[in-house]
């Protein structure tokens, strides 16, 4: 199980978990629909399925160019420590028990199943072939908030739709400041990303210019819905976090990436989730 849990790396939940409950509660408080533990459990299981399988497959698809680069050889697959076959098993496994769940859910999620399958399963291969992988993968992690009020709902509206784009710009941004670390291997290997494209200066004013969109459509929920001022405070929390990570990383000294990305991120997501999630019992 620890093998798997490093396959996946699944503390990186917390970057998608949390806009899951927030697209979920934010149905639940702002329509009819009533809540259900079946359902949370439901959306709870979707989210662990959709990231296993995509998380599992990054890994399988990019084995040999992991295996090459300094900073990726010592993951599980390059390392020995988890077969090709098995990562690709426990992909189709996972697969599998994301579509039952959503055939469990509603109609309106079972035909979207696929289609949300193919975004996070495709990202891994975009790598390859264009330095926008960065908004596939903010895509993908996108569809986590008006998912989970898909599963409420089981209709489209507008104010999932902003944390979407929220999240869009959000991980996109981080995950180019990310890819920083890997800007001199990728031109090597041919690989396409922003910062291989566009230079570490440029590719870190892109990644700001992200985030200011993510900063807006995180604020612009409050156009639509009632919200009290826990919210407010979620949104300088977000915003602080977002302005913080900028100010760790620099071209010339990237020392401090991985605590921009982990520490900085995670550290907005789960505390605006929970203000977020206070402001809507406040509300209530």
């Amino acid at each position: 199980m620890k093998k798997y849990f490093s396959l996946v790396t699944f503390s990186h939940t917390i970057f998608a978990m949390p806009f899951a409950f927030i697209g979920f509660f934010l149905a639940v408080t702002t329509t009819n629909a009533i809540f259900s533990w079946q359902k949370l459990l439901l959306m709870v299981l979707c989210m662990v399925f959709a990231r296993n399988s995509a998380m599992a497959f990054n890994r399988f698809l990019d084995r040999d160019i992991d295996a090459k680069n300094p900073r990726t050889k010592v993951r599980d697959i390059p390392s020995g420590r988890i077969s090709p076959r098995a990562a690709l098993t426990f992909t189709i496994v996972n697969c599998l028990f994301f579509l039952i769940t959503t055939w469990y859910i509603n109609p309106l999620c079972l035909y979207l199943a696929p289609v949300a399958l193919l975004v996070v399963l495709g990202y891994s291969a975009t790598k390859r072939f264009t330095f926008l992988c960065h908004l596939v993968l903010g895509l993908g992690l996108s569809l986590a908030p008006i998912g989970a009020y898909l599963v409420v709902t089981g209709k489209f509206d507008l104010p999932p739709l902003f944390f979407s784009l929220a999240v869009l710009c959000w991980v996109s941004g981080f995950d180019v400041i990310y890819a920083l670390q890997d800007e001199d291997f990728d031109r090597g290997e041919n690989l396409h990303s922003i910062p291989a494209k566009m230079g570490k200066v440029n590719a870190l004013r892109l990644s700001s210019f992200l985030h200011v969109l993510s900063a807006i459509f995180i604020i612009l929920p409050v156009l639509v819905i009632q919200v009290g001022p826990a919210y407010y405070v979620g949104i300088v929390v977000f915003c602080s976090m977002l302005v913080y990570q900028h100010s760790l990383v620099k071209p010339n000294d990237l020392s401090r990436v991985n605590f921009a990305f982990m520490t900085t991120n995670g550290i907005a997501s789960v505390v605006f989730a929970v203000l977020f999630l206070a402001d809507r019992l406040w509300v209530r």
